[in-house]
């Protein structure tokens, strides 16, 4: 059985936050949206407990895990005081509307919303689908399954994956410092957590994208000291930490 209540800590926040218990946060840092929440949840300087799952252990896929954590067996997942809620979207929304998250990060104004709104609608079945199907084929099924992907389905997904990385250049960094105006949203966040995944695919997005290389650094900088510690496992598998020159 999954110890869940050994694997939960609470996480250090100033004591005169501490109205109300936290939510429990359980997740992996492996995890892209698991590293997007992180980061968001230290910039709103929201206190929850660490529940970390061990994906590469498979805790996840536990019978106790699936009953007592998340019937969709994923992370991240939060439990509220009893209230269980799965996906990582679904969870910020949630969260903003009990007024956990700033309006800076994510916006309560409809029309300032429905364009961050738009990008995380938008992203999930293109940047961050392409992306996460790359890194699967060039660095993950062969750590699982032992066998060398071909050169020609590496190419496959490295082009669908590369398709939308030009609409990130151009159409969503177009004349902007940040994907939905001037300054960081939680779109940011979500999408720089899915294209730094790409790094231990051995994949340098910088080379090719000069928009997405400084609007990464923009991002690093604007949620750091949390983004580095978010992608900690990241820079060292990848070997190429976050100040690594071209």
């Amino acid at each position: 059985a999954l110890p869940t209540d050994r694997v939960c800590v609470p996480s250090r926040q100033p004591t005169n936050l501490r109205m109300s218990a936290p939510i429990r946060y359980y997740y992996d840092l492996m995890s892209q949206p698991s590293r997007a929440l992180f980061i968001i949840f230290r910039l709103s300087n929201m206190p929850f407990e660490d529940c970390v799952v061990a994906l590469r252990n498979g805790e996840h896929l536990t019978e106790d895990f699936k009953k007592e954590i998340n019937r969709f067996q994923r992370v991240p997942c939060i439990h509220d005081n009893g209230y269980k809620l799965a996906e990582s979207v679904a969870i910020l929304r949630y969260l903003s509307a009990k007024g956990k998250i700033p309006e800076h990060l994510y916006p309560k104004y409809f029309v300032d919303q429905s364009r961050v709104d738009e990008f995380l609608e938008w992203q999930h079945m293109s940047l961050r689908l392409t992306c996460a199907m790359y890194f699967r084929t060039v660095w993950l099924e062969p750590l699982l399954t032992g066998r060398t992907p071909s050169e020609a389905k590496i190419e496959t997904f490295r082009m669908q994956m590369e398709r939308n990385l030009d609409v990130v250049e151009e159409v969503w960094l177009e004349g902007k410092d940040f994907l939905t105006g001037s300054s960081l949203t939680v779109a940011d966040i979500f999408a720089a957590c899915e294209i730094e995944q790409t790094r231990m695919a051995d994949y340098d997005v910088r080379i090719k994208y000069p928009k997405i290389r400084a609007w990464l650094k923009r991002v690093r900088q604007s949620c750091n000291p949390y983004y580095d510690v978010a992608h900690e496992f990241v820079y060292k598998i990848s070997g190429t930490g976050p100040q690594a020159k071209l």
